[in-house]
């Protein structure tokens, strides 16, 4: 192996697929807008279709498309000819992937969608292919050349075409108003789907848990409802339940380096007065920021009165996986 070669070999391909999606720009034109205007309307799925390196292309486009708020699923070619096709319907739109436009898996089941009345877009590399000629809309994602040697591997037109896809997704999303928020739904299991759905109400620690004394509290005492709580801190309430302050490790390593007399010092004289507190309602990722940013480790929340009604700490953050 000659690395040199190697690295050429590589460069001159990132070269031909950049060239081959530059050459895409002009054709977002209203050709394109017509497509999007399509999907928009689309009271059913976008039925996505392809074989080969197109259908893996097209297995996801369908996944953008439905994490992006359009709805939409990947169906095969080879078996809509043999049931599948009972999964589109009249509401639906049909997004049909093939660089040559004359897939025969796709020229079969053609004829079919159309009978449904069902709008048919149609990316090809080739606009004047039979797959072209049938589609109400034409995508043209042809290259000047692949980026494989023999000019044989889809490399650059599989890239063209994902780009197209990618760039009909975030153009239904922007007309949508699709929102973080939105995508977080989508997403649950994902990490931005935790950041934007997850608030303290479901990580906190809540009754006998929230480790809290009252102002009198003789500091020793005080040391075993943290140990206890285990949340590395600890609220000190009046009688009504209001938060006055807290007691951190922060608070203790500093008592510690005044010489208290342990035995006779009471909570609220060591305490943090001027405490940040949060709402059961703040989002994790927000209260995430709010640590990091005031360097403290723990939190306590409160509600409209400044009432404790739970607590949480960096642990219960990371356990979360908002970190």
């Amino acid at each position: 192996m000659n690395p040199e070669q190697v690295k050429s070999l590589a460069l001159a391909v990132i070269d031909t697929e950049c060239e081959a999606l530059q050459a895409l720009r002009p054709r977002i034109d209203d050709t394109f807008v017509e497509a999007c205007r399509l999907m928009l309307g689309c009271r059913g799925r976008v039925v996505v279709s392809g074989m080969g390196k197109s259908g893996h292309i097209g297995h996801k486009i369908a996944a953008t498309l439905a994490s992006t708020g359009t709805p939409a699923f990947f169906v095969h070619p080879g078996e809509a000819s043999h049931g599948d096709l009972g999964m589109i319907t009249a509401a639906d739109v049909a997004l049909v992937l093939s660089y040559s436009g004359e897939t025969d898996e796709l020229l079969t089941v053609v004829p079919l969608i159309k009978r449904l009345g069902v709008p048919l877009i149609a990316l090809t590399g080739k606009p004047r292919s039979s797959l072209a000629s049938a589609a109400d809309v034409h995508l043209d994602v042809s290259v000047p050349k692949e980026a494989c040697p023999l000019g044989l591997a889809p490399t650059a037109s599989t890239t063209a075409t994902l780009a197209m896809g990618d760039a009909l997704a975030v153009a239904l999303l922007e007309s949508r108003g699709f929102t973080q928020e939105d995508f977080a739904r989508a997403h649950p299991g994902g990490v931005l789907g935790r950041r934007l759905l997850l608030h303290l109400a479901d990580i906190m620690h809540t009754g006998e848990a929230i480790p809290a004394v009252a102002p009198d509290t003789p500091f020793r005492d005080a040391l075993l409802e943290m140990s206890r709580k285990r949340l590395g801190m600890t609220a000190v309430i009046d009688a009504d339940n209001k938060v006055l302050g807290v007691f951190t490790d922060g608070d203790l390593r500093r008592a510690l380096d005044r010489d208290l007399d342990i035995h006779n010092t009471q909570i609220d004289q060591v305490m943090t007065a001027d405490c940040r507190t949060a709402r059961a309602d703040m989002l994790a990722a927000a209260a995430l920021q709010m640590m990091e940013s005031h360097k403290i480790n723990a939190l306590l929340v409160v509600d409209d009165d400044q009432r404790l009604i739970g607590a949480l700490n960096m642990h219960d953050l990371l356990r979360a996986r908002v970190v």
